[in-house]
């Protein structure tokens, strides 16, 4: 066997190692597996599957193509369906790396579990330093893309490992402490009546199909954002998130605020490109000004007809500049 053939082995040997098979991991986790047999959801999501383990517990994520990494972070109730469509996108040219946070997706969802941004930060670094090489080896920079709550998560792991970030994507998502939630996701908030809205009714998720995307989403692909929370216990974690959102002082409004006051040091740097839905009723557009003010020297596309689920509405457009801001040249 030629050198370049042992490599080869040795490369393929890597891309498999950590796969699992899925019909079993879901079975496990709560989820029927004939709802994943569908081939429009493996058309959709032609993805394997691989675990990280935190302690006890499992954090799902893919690992697909080969090239600079690209980290991509949801928020809640999505999960890494979300991205589907960036990743088919780019991972011809780039390795693009999506977990599932716990309680979301295909990751575990225990029913006591501290479902709270600092923990979310520590799972996500502790998948990142363990998957990825040195940050001063080749593959070890990444490009992030952030969501939802995937910016306070992701841009809290930047600020440990500023080493890392090359570039960073924002899409919808606030790390600022000013600014207020909307009433009916403080009702979600509620005692006894939340919990019962959001794990019984699985009103939060069901709605956010409905009303997160301006163009009406498929009822496949509502089915498929909504196939991993399809019971009280797989819905923890949504109740989670909601109950951390950090409208009140705690933990979480601390590092939040901790978050925010490091983002200059951390970013000032870093090449940023915004892709915000101006007809976000939860993000509206002051959250958006908060990024310009912070960073002037962004790049931002408002698009006027998409919502909070950006990527439903724009992902051809957003997937065409996100290829070309990769492109450019960072530090």
């Amino acid at each position: 066997m030629s050198e370049d053939e042992r490599e080869n082995l040795r490369s393929v040997n890597e891309k498999l190692r950590g796969t699992i098979d899925r019909r079993h991991w879901v079975t496990k986790i709560g989820i029927p597996f004939r709802r994943l047999k569908d081939p429009q959801f493996k058309a959709m999501y032609p993805f394997e599957s691989r675990l990280h383990s935190l302690g006890q517990y499992s954090y799902h994520y893919f690992d697909e193509g080969e090239g600079e990494p690209v980290v991509m972070v949801h928020g809640n109730p999505t999960w890494s369906f979300f991205y589907r469509n960036l990743v088919r996108g780019l991972r011809a040219s780039h390795r693009c790396l999506v977990p599932d946070h716990m309680g979301c997706g295909f990751s575990q969802k225990p029913a006591h579990y501290p479902y709270m941004l600092g923990q979310h930060i520590a799972n996500l670094e502790s998948w990142l330093e363990e998957t990825l090489p040195p940050a001063s080896w080749r593959g070890g920079k990444i490009n992030m893309i952030v969501h939802d709550w995937g910016g306070p998560i992701g841009i809290g792991y930047i600020e440990r490992h500023p080493e890392r970030i090359k570039r960073l994507v924002v899409l919808n998502s606030s790390v600022f402490t000013a600014g207020d939630m909307p009433k009916n996701i403080r009702m979600c908030r509620w005692p006894v009546i939340g919990e019962y809205m959001i794990r019984r009714l699985n009103l939060f998720a069901s709605t956010a199909t409905e009303r997160c995307a301006v163009k009406p989403l498929s009822p496949l692909v509502k089915k498929f954002y909504l196939m991993p929370y399809n019971s009280w216990k797989n819905r923890v974690g949504i109740q989670g998130f909601v109950r951390d959102i950090p409208l009140e002082n705690g933990p979480t409004r601390e590092l939040l605020g901790r978050i925010e006051g490091g983002l200059k040091s951390a970013l000032g740097h870093v090449p940023l490109l915004i892709q915000w839905g101006m007809d976000d009723w939860c993000f509206t557009p002051f959250f958006l000004n908060l990024w310009k003010n912070a960073f002037p020297g962004a790049e931002v596309d408002e698009y006027k007809n998409a919502g909070h689920w950006v990527l439903e509405d724009m992902g051809p457009g957003i997937l065409r500049r996100i290829k070309e801001f990769l492109q450019k040249p960072a530090p």
